[in-house]
């Protein structure tokens, strides 16, 4: 049983890379159920998986919110019948404890997928909570985590983040995450063109959208959410520097998030005519929009190393395009481009590395194609095939330690 609240959503990799998960169970044998968080509250089936959706909203905006749709997924978790795992994610905070309770009731196995580390997160978000109370959130989850039969975590960083903790290095399993099977060579074209979205009366396609009339032009590309913990200060000033004299390269942001409207303010207020914001594309137009990129931008706050691991580096390298990380050169992100050699691990505040990188790859071709090549061997290795493979033969290990 799957208990996360963005199952396969519109947008969100996360909800996307759970389907994915409960898909390679049930190709495995076994039967899944997922109880997860809708518009309203319904029953309905994905292909052989029953999805249990309470409702709640899309966007949570308070801690108490978050309160209430754990409560719902927990009660309605509790009525269900036996299962032999229990799988948690991490969103909404706290999930864990849920699942912690739940196997103890039930008598089952669990297995946390630590996708976010909470509450260590809560400062690096700009939430503010009082020392008692963080306190409190901090030893209830250690307690939930440490009585969990496994705890996947999807990245390095991330495992020597909770060994550090003080959690046994033999229950913590690193499992990469993966990108979108969409971007996979082996998705076929027929399957690619059913998923292509309608088109909308006098609505421009996605690749023209991207045209000006203009010469084509050099696209650094920042694709996904933009949250609290991707900063864009650096990047902003790297645009500002690049408008005065590179008029032939072009920063698109495609996505949404907190950042979204401060960067639509300071591309306004700093008059950068090399900034172009798009909203979120049909999941049918992903492969177009990552290959529209000649480089990706990666944004990742300093203190959020070892908390969380980005989920646009694998879609980046799925498109075979080399990655600039402006973040911790200490994190899961950083060591995967240095390790393929896919890009660069640009320091927050060093604009002017950043637009030296991005020169880089615009002048040399040779830079640019090695980079590249790196990335398409990363691409061989973050597969969805070969890390569900990996969480079932955890998950089978569990169930027959039982």
């Amino acid at each position: 049983m799957f208990l996360n609240r963005v199952y396969a959503p519109a947008r969100g990799a996360t909800g996307r890379m759970a389907r994915d998960l409960a898909r390679a169970f049930v190709a495995a044998g076994w039967r899944v159920t997922v109880v997860t968080t809708g518009p309203k509250a319904a029953r309905e089936n994905d292909g052989e998986i029953r999805v249990i959706r309470v409702k709640g909203p899309d966007r949570v905006r308070s801690f108490t919110g978050y309160l209430l749709i754990w409560l719902k997924i927990f009660f309605k978790a509790l009525f269900l019948q036996r299962h032999d795992l229990i799988v948690t994610m991490t969103d909404p905070p706290f999930l864990v404890v849920a699942g912690r309770y739940l196997s103890r009731i039930k008598r089952c196995r669990h297995i946390h997928w630590s996708q976010d580390v909470y509450p260590e997160l809560f400062p690096v978000l700009g939430v503010r909570v009082n020392k008692p109370l963080m306190g409190l959130f901090r030893g209830m989850t250690r307690k939930a985590i440490k009585s969990c039969d496994k705890i996947v975590v999807i990245g390095r960083c991330m495992a020597r983040h909770f060994t550090h903790a003080g959690f046994s290095p033999g229950r913590i399993a690193v499992i990469p995450n993966w990108p979108d099977e969409e971007l996979m060579e082996g998705y076929s074209a027929a399957r690619r063109a059913i998923n292509k979205p309608k088109t909308v009366k006098n609505a421009r396609p996605f690749e023209e959208q991207l045209r000006d009339g203009s010469e084509p032009k050099f696209r650094v590309l920042y694709s996904g959410n933009m949250g609290r913990a991707h900063p864009i200060r650096t990047i902003i000033k790297a645009a500002e520097i690049l408008n005065r004299n590179h008029p032939e390269i072009e920063f698109v942001f495609v996505g949404d998030g907190p950042q979204f409207d401060r960067l639509a303010q300071e591309r306004a207020k700093r008059e950068l005519t090399n900034i172009r914001l798009m909203p979120y594309q049909p999941l049918g137009n992903l492969k177009d929009v990552m290959e529209s990129g000649d480089v990706h931008l990666i944004s990742m706050k300093h203190e959020a190393a070892g908390l969380l691991v980005p989920c646009k580096l694998y879609s980046a390298l799925a498109a075979k395009r080399p990655c600039i990380l402006v973040g911790p050169d200490d994190c899961e992100t950083a060591k995967v481009i240095k390790d393929f050699s896919a890009g660069k691990v640009v320091a927050q505040d060093k604009s002017d590395e950043l637009v030296k990188a991005i020169l880089e790859y615009r002048d040399s071709s040779e830079s640019w194609f090695a980079a590249h090549e790196g990335a398409a061997k990363a691409a061989q290795v973050f597969v969805p095939t070969e890390a569900t493979k990996a969480f079932i033969e955890r998950a089978l290990d569990v169930v027959r330690s039982a």
